[in-house]
This record gives C-alpha cells, sequence and structure tokens, in this order.
C-alpha cells in the first residue's frame, strides 16, 4: 500500500486535491450535498467548528494542520488579531492557502512546509490547533495528535474530525478504495479516535459521530 503522506506530498496529488478544495471545501452549500452522498454525513458541523475560531480573544496563536487550502480561514473575523499559522506537508496545498490568505487581506498569515509527526515548533506554541479532514490520510495518526499536543499550551484546545471506520458497509468500502489509491492511510474507528485523544494526555469535551465523520474537541490540562 502506498505511503499516504508521500501521496499527498507530491505535486500531482496537491493539485488534484487542491482542486478538489476549490470545488467541494470550500464552498458550504456544495459541500453538503457531498459530504451526504459520500460519507452520510452532515458537514454543518464541520463549518460550524471552523467559526469557532472567530471566538478567540485577540493575541491567540493558533495552528492549523494540515491546512490544507485554506479553508478554515473562512473562520477568522475580519479585524481578529490572532497569530496563525498554516501548515502542510503539500507545497501545493500551501500555496493555495496562501492565496486565499491574501484575497482576505491577511497578508499576517503564516505558512510553513511541516510533516505532522514532527512539527518545527515548540512546546505549548499554540492556544487552539485545528486538525480537519487530515488525521484518516495519516499512517500513524496517534503519533500525529500526541504531536499537535505537544504544541498547545496547558488549557489550549484541538478542534477538528476525522474519517473512521464502521459507520457502514458502504463508507468503509469507500474508505478502502482511497486507502488502496494511497490517499487514505491506515484509519481507525471511533473508539480508536477516542483512544489517540486520551493518549496524548487531552481530555475528551465533545465527541460526535456523523455518518463516517467524527468531529471533536479536545483539551491539554
Amino acid at each position: 500500500m502506498t505511503d499516504a503522506s508521500a501521496t499527498w506530498s507530491g505535486r500531482a496529488i496537491g493539485r488534484f486535491g487542491g482542486a478538489a478544495y476549490d470545488i467541494v471545501a470550500e464552498r458550504e452549500w456544495l459541500a453538503r450535498p457531498g459530504g451526504i452522498a459520500l460519507w452520510g454525513t452532515d458537514t454543518r458541523l464541520l463549518f460550524d467548528s471552523m467559526r469557532t475560531l472567530g471566538e478567540l480573544p485577540a493575541g491567540s496563536a493558533v495552528l492549523d494542520v494540515p491546512c490544507g487550502g485554506g479553508v478554515a480561514l473562512r473562520g477568522l473575523r475580519a479585524d481578529q488579531q490572532v497569530r496563525y499559522v498554516g501548515a502542510d506537508i503539500s507545497s501545493d496545498m500551501l500555496a493555495r492557502a496562501q492565496r486565499r490568505a491574501f484575497a482576505m487581506g491577511r497578508d499576517d498569515v503564516e505558512f510553513t512546509h511541516a510533516d505532522i509527526e514532527r512539527l518545527p515548533f515548540t512546546d505549548g506554541e499554540f492556544d487552539l490547533c485545528m486538525c480537519f479532514n487530515g488525521l484518516h490520510c495519516l499512517p500513524d495518526p496517534a503519533a500525529a495528535v500526541r504531536e499537535i499536543a505537544r504544541c498547545l499550551a496547558p488549557g489550549g484546545r484541538l478542534i477538528g474530525d476525522s474519517v473512521v471506520r464502521g459507520a457502514g458497509w458502504r463508507q468503509d468500502l469507500i474508505f478502502g478504495l482511497l486507502q488502496r489509491a494511497g490517499l487514505f492511510g491506515s484509519g481507525g474507528s471511533t473508539d480508536d479516535l477516542r483512544r489517540w485523544l486520551t493518549g496524548a494526555g487531552l481530555r475528551i469535551d465533545f465527541l460526535r459521530r456523523s455518518g463516517a465523520l467524527v468531529h471533536f474537541r479536545a483539551a491539554r490540562d
């Protein structure tokens, strides 16, 4: 099986993935029927999670990893004074996210080419970490969650989602096809995701499955 991290870091898949973001993920009205058709999920939960970004007080530090095409930037208020760092293993995704930030008038957003399992940040550097649509693409999602947790300040929060196995035979079939194509990694169930979070020393405040997507909020005590 192809290493999904290597697949997503390649230029060809970066362009393909970026195009998919442009067509679906960045358009909430189009994401809803797509989410129902593919994963049986209500994508309003995803966009509601992104909007919590706008509640952060001035001076907060945010890490978005993997940032993809920058879809989570939509959660920022126009006048919001926060440090926002987008990290991704795909140079093409980073370029798309940077263009999106500039289009929003946010020339203060930082972008970093990074592997989620080896992030170039100090311990406790961020008040909020976001991880949307990424864990299911990784060969070792538990290691990724531990690395994200390392970057959280005491009391800091992690919000995100992940496609999981066990939601239904059709969704599991799609997961397996994407895994064989090198787009998805090892994956896991809802219980696995719970263990990844608690195993990283995080307190789970919210965990809800919608179709094959599980949305979560957790905090570092």
